[in-house]
């Protein structure tokens, strides 16, 4: 049976918590270096996909082929690996877990600046999602023993930014990346000419050795409600999941789904308006980049925040009727906007839709750890990530890949791809969220008490 390994670092959080260390500004801080660390993960994932027209050119790819890069062959590795790294995150020092991560998909990612050709780009891929596999499930983790039950929405609400922020500073760097990729390649001491798009890999994936030593020297905290037990044995996990399992997949899944919507759109809108409005990829990076970092921040925080202020209330399922109403709200906009006849009503139409996507799957954090004892949040947010990943980023840029290559034949029509796919991925979303009402509320009811 493993046992829960006692660092000096832990010793010293158990202490100072007690000490009332929760209402100073450490778990601030903490929280801010883990932003950090999801901006760059984020960063690292959603870069290639301003990319997406150079590496076609340069490695003669289709668009099934890039969406590999992408979506599957990343999530699918992200996901598997986020169940045994969930299990070492509830039974040793999970600050020591995120750092190893860390430095995994850093140097997986500087390797894709090294590649020479599309299998070992998307090897390397593959490492990046490995890497990441430890990010969310440690930073849901920490963040419910940094924060007290009433801060958790706002809390979770600030950490999911970083996913826009990283995804829309990706559009940008990547934006600037393509503008420069006129000059065809760029030599590099010791490593010679490579095309200027690789470059961007070597440049966003060398900054995050830094941050693995940043968060490697935090603080742990103070398992909060496990006094100091080791996590619970499979048998325990598995009757938890028994019981409470039709709400906890209802839950996965319509976060899951719009999260579907959601990369799909981040990974093809950049090419939408390459080949329906001739738009130069660096001119629709700086824009949707803008739009998705501003009213992505805005809808993820709004998510923690209206949530809060509903628990607050005493409203029945609050957090998760922001999660459905949300997903419906942003139907119309996913299925006008891909269709729209100009670039700037197009954008217009994006602003609005990001926010809606983001306000769904900004909320599915906070439902899940309402629901989650302690001692299981490694392997539930495990799980949740698997979910989302494999069917959000695995299949989301694949789907609409799949209906321009083999549904509509025809990559001039994306916009209709997009405009067929998103809806059709929220209205499963709302449906699942819909279903998850009963189940969640008698899980809360069991669980929630335990679980803050």
């Amino acid at each position: 049976m493993s046992a829960t390994v006692a660092t000096p670092g832990d010793e010293a959080g158990a202490a100072v918590e007690a000490a009332g260390e929760r209402a100073s500004a450490y778990p601030w801080y903490a929280l801010a270096v883990l932003i950090l660390a999801y901006v760059l993960a984020f960063l690292d994932r959603q870069v290639l996909n301003l990319l997406v027209e150079p590496m076609k050119r340069d490695l003669g790819l289709s668009d099934t082929q890039v969406s590999l890069l992408q979506g599957l062959s990343f999530a699918l590795f992200l996901s598997i690996g986020g169940l045994p790294v969930g299990r070492l995150i509830d039974s040793r020092r999970r600050l020591t877990v995120l750092s190893a991560g860390i430095a995994v998909w850093s140097a997986m990612t500087v390797g894709c600046g090294l590649a020479r050709g599309y299998l070992q780009l998307l090897l390397c891929r593959i490492g990046v999602g490995a890497g990441e596999a430890a990010m969310t499930p440690s930073a849901y983790s920490l963040i419910g023993d940094y924060f007290p039950p009433r801060r958790l929405g706002l809390a979770m609400g600030l950490y999911s930014m970083g996913a826009y922020v990283g995804a829309g500073l990706a559009m940008v760097i990547g934006a600037a990346a393509v503008a420069g990729a006129a000059r065809g390649v760029v030599d590099l001491p010791l490593l010679g000419a490579i095309p200027a798009w690789q470059v961007v890999f070597l440049a966003v994936g060398l900054p995050g050795f830094v941050v693995a030593a940043w968060v490697a020297f935090l603080r742990e905290p103070r398992r909060r409600g496990s006094e100091g037990r080791a996590p619970p044995p499979w048998p325990e996990v598995r009757a938890y999941f028994k019981t409470d399992g039709r709400a906890l997949v209802c839950v996965n899944l319509a976060v899951a789904f719009a999260a579907m919507a959601m990369y799909g759109l981040s990974a093809w809108v950049p090419s939408l308006f390459v080949r329906a409005f001739h738009w130069r990829a660096s001119e629709i990076g700086h824009a949707f980049g803008l739009i998705v970092m501003v009213c992505g921040a805005l809808g993820t925080l709004s998510a923690g925040l209206i949530g809060d202020r509903l628990k607050a209330r005493g409203v029945a399922r609050g957090r998760l009727r922001v999660l459905v109403c949300a997903a419906v709200l942003a139907a119309p906009f996913a299925l006008a906007a891909p269709l729209a006849a100009s670039p700037v009503l197009c954008l217009a139409l994006l602003a609005p839709l990001v926010l809606f996507l983001t306000l769904a799957v900004g909320s599915g954090p906070a439902i899940l750890q309402e629901i989650t004892p302690n001692r299981m949040r490694g392997v539930q947010h495990a799980l949740a990530v698997l979910t989302v990943n494999l069917v959000g980023l695995g299949l989301g840029p694949t789907l609409i890949a799949l209906i321009t290559d083999f549904g509509l034949k025809d990559e001039a029509r994306l916009g209709a791809a997009l405009a067929i796919g998103a809806p059709l991925m929220l209205a499963v979303s709302a449906g699942f969220g819909l279903a998850a009402f009963g189940p969640y509320a008698r899980a809360q009811a069991r669980v929630g008490p335990a679980a803050q």
